[in-house]
């Protein structure tokens, strides 16, 4: 690995002779198979002879010994009389660079150490007091990950909260402490925001008393404000703004491609975007040109015709865009680490788009333009029950918040039989 990158045999043959050298060697084969650019690895692997030299000199002698001398190194490099800088304290940005790589390497090298990541895992609120809650939610309730990320993030607040006022036991929760944190805690959330969190409340305060934590069931306690059924108007944009939105989109570069394909993936069949994250080499069905989406929402699975905009999109990115990887996912990360794309990332690209087009829209995302498919087919007159198995819906009344946007049905209804006096 190290002489595809290193044009001198005594630079590799230094470089392996160092304590650190397999280390070294490991973390750069790391670095490449994630997609970091060679660039990365040359300015990467100078500083880490350096930090082995520094740390071997005062004492090192095993790779469990060099955590501790991480910050001693990084603090007598950033000064270093060769190293040319502005003058006053550091950049933050400066030490990150040094700090980085080391730890990098570290995370591969020492088990368990962790470091200064930008990608801590959560923790669990309440897993010493309540250690059994979460694993309640996966294995009683079915829940998701994602389901139960998004309790942890609530009870994070609760946790928090708790904290605040010093209220350590959990035995000696009230009405009062309750509706004291869905009051002090929820002031910037939507309504349906604070019902969320009133219902994960509710679960939390039932298994606590279900396992004998408190001595009485509060949830019946916690009122979530009324939120109403068909209260809303779904967020669609015209096709007009959809051809406007699709125009600005480069797609003569990887990142122009990669997102053409998504967004034209999200407008024809009104999927979600974890629902275009998750597609795989195998869900496209070239030989039959139909389009296969496993694991929606409702728990089942589509099967599309091939659109052949859409496939042709597919096709392009796939010739000159998506990274050579043993992943099966269609869609990646056009920067390091070559990973494939979240549903986050897809909301966002749709948003992007849709801000750069000039577009205004509530809430701007990918479920505008699934919001967009749907007004599509009611313009066309299809039935609703069609129209929610289209779009993977479980349940008809689902769907029914999409018969407030079939206007000339609507205009019929309000005009009856005596348009004629108009």
């Amino acid at each position: 690995m190290l002489e595809r990158y290193f044009a001198r045999p005594k630079t590799v043959d230094r470089i392996r002779a160092s304590w650190l050298g397999s280390a070294i060697e490991q973390y750069a084969t790391w670095l490449i198979e994630r997609g970091h650019a060679a660039k990365n690895l040359a300015r990467s692997v100078p500083l880490l002879m350096h930090f082995g030299a520094f740390a071997q000199a005062r004492g090192a002698t095993r790779y469990e010994d060099l955590p501790a001398y991480v910050d001693p190194f990084v603090s007598d490099w950033i000064v270093r009389a060769d190293h040319r800088r502005a003058p006053g304290p550091p950049r933050p940005r400066l030490t990150r660079e040094i700090r980085w790589p080391i730890e990098q390497m570290l995370r591969l090298i020492v088990p368990g150490f962790i470091g200064h990541t930008r990608h801590r895992v959560p923790r669990e609120p309440f897993a010493e007091c309540v250690p059994g809650f979460f694993p309640y939610l996966r294995a009683e309730r079915g829940l998701r990950e994602e389901t139960v990320a998004f309790y942890g993030h609530h009870l994070r607040q609760l946790d928090a909260y708790l904290r605040e006022i010093g209220l350590e036991d959990l035995g000696a929760l009230s009405p009062v402490v309750v509706s004291g944190f869905l009051a002090d805690r929820s002031r910037d959330l939507h309504r349906t925001g604070v019902r969320d969190r009133c219902g994960v409340v509710r679960v939390f305060l039932r298994y606590l008393h279900r396992e004998g934590l408190l001595a009485r069931d509060l949830s019946g306690t916690v009122e979530a404000p009324p939120v109403y059924r068909l209260a809303t108007i779904p967020r669609s944009i015209t096709w007009d703004d959809v051809r406007r939105m699709l125009d600005t989109v480069d797609r003569r570069t990887v990142v122009g491609r990669r997102d053409y394909a998504m967004l034209l993936l999200l407008v024809t069949y009104g999927l979600r975007a974890r629902e275009v994250a998750a597609l795989t080499l195998d869900d496209v069905d070239w030989r039959h040109d139909r389009l296969r989406v496993p694991e929606r929402k409702a728990g089942h699975s589509t099967a599309y015709p091939l659109s052949p905009l859409v496939g042709q999109a597919i096709l392009e990115y796939l010739k000159a865009g998506r990274p050579t990887t043993r992943s099966r996912r269609i869609f990646f990360r056009t920067l390091a680490p070559c990973e494939p794309i979240t549903h986050s990332a897809v909301s966002c690209r749709a948003a992007h788009y849709l801000g750069q087009a000039g577009i205004i829209v509530p809430r701007p995302g990918s479920h505008t333009l699934r919001h967009t498919c749907v007004q599509r087919l009611v313009d066309a007159g299809w039935p609703l029950k069609p129209i929610g198995d289209y779009i993977g819906h479980r349940s008809p009344s689902s769907t029914e918040i999409y018969s407030k946007v079939a206007v000339e049905t609507l205009r019929d209804v309000a005009c009856g039989d005596k348009e004629e006096v108009i």
